[in-house]
């Protein structure tokens, strides 16, 4: 038997601890291009393809890679990048990450709550500034931020990430409220006792909205221009899960109108590259797609992929399959 290939698109953290196989890695950053990560697949001619959630996985690729690929693991929870009909119609098995993104992913969700509550990057450029020293000692009633105790937040997409986001909000006595396609009785039962609402009435009624849910044609601009004008304007709106949940032409309006208090996000539209006009704005908070950017749990990823890999070539069903056809 010939040794089964992995190829892995770019540097990862950790030990990919599969046995008796070669692992072909790509650059330190990635590549650059789609020509560029398809002669890499080309070259290495892999039975597992590991790809980071930025690679689009498409019919060019797959072809690039050819017809022995077996699996495509995502370094990831979310698989919007991969195409899911075609790799059923190959036979080709799709895994994510899961569960090793979660609490670095809800720890970012209350980091950007939080400092875009308390006007984090606003305070910081002021701090450092020549002006601090210069003018010295704030007015009582400059850079005032909103409150978090006791407040309420809306969870959107009530899935592990979301769940341990509202965990989080427990410390400051948040009430929480829950929005998804079905009911979650663990949201609704003890500790978090939180209510299911429709999005509409939950973003009337939060003073903080939290985005978790995944990147579909149906979520697509589930946040736009008419959905942000029916919240708070003390409101603050967090995205870590996909960019184009949120309108992000939209999301501008309403904060240069201060129709809502401010915003905090790790992921955008037209990811890697903000709007010009967002970044301009002092009261949104920007991270570069960090969510489970830790040392714990970027490793633990690694692990998740490895048993994925070991799996598909050992022809076993994956501990972390995607249903690539409906019902599945």
């Amino acid at each position: 038997m010939p040794q089964p290939v992995v190829a892995v698109t770019q540097v990862y953290p950790g030990v990919l601890d599969v046995p008796g196989a070669r692992v072909v890695v790509g650059p330190e950053r990635g590549f650059q291009s789609a020509a560029e990560i398809r002669a890499f697949v080309a070259q290495a001619r892999p039975d597992v393809l590991v790809s980071m959630y930025f690679n689009r996985v498409d019919r060019e690729l797959l072809d690039a890679a050819g017809p022995q690929v077996r699996g495509v693991v995502n370094f990831a929870v979310g698989f919007d990048n991969i195409d899911l009909g075609l790799c059923a119609e190959r036979g080709i098995a799709v895994c994510n990450t899961p569960d090793a993104v979660t609490e670095g992913t809800a720890d970012i969700a209350f980091l950007l709550m939080l400092a875009a509550a308390r006007r984090l990057s606003r305070a910081d450029r002021y701090a450092r500034s020549p002006e601090y020293p210069a003018r010295g000692f704030l007015g009582m009633s400059e850079m005032l931020g909103v409150h978090l105790s006791g407040q309420t937040l809306l969870i959107v997409g009530a899935g592990r990430i979301g769940y341990a986001t509202a965990l989080r909000g427990l410390g400051w006595g948040m009430k929480t409220l829950y929005v998804a396609r079905s009911r979650h009785l663990d949201f609704e039962f003890a500790p978090l006792n939180a209510e299911r609402v429709e999005l509409d009435e939950g973003l009337r009624r939060a003073d903080f909205v939290s985005i978790h849910c995944p990147l579909t044609p149906e979520t697509r601009h589930l946040i736009n221009r008419e959905r942000l004008a029916l919240m708070k304007k003390s409101a603050v709106l967090v995205n870590t899960a996909r960019g184009p949940v949120v309108e992000e032409s939209a999301l501008v309006e309403a904060l240069k109108a201060q129709r809502i208090f401010g915003a905090g996000l790790d992921v955008y539209e037209f990811e890697p590259r903000p709007g010009a006009d967002l970044i301009a704005l002092d009261n949104v908070v920007l991270t570069p797609h960090i969510g489970s950017g830790t040392f714990h749990h970027r490793a633990l990823m690694t692990s998740i992929v490895a048993s994925n890999v070991r799996a598909i070539l050992a022809g076993e069903r994956p501990p972390n399959t995607v249903p690539t056809r409906p019902g599945r």
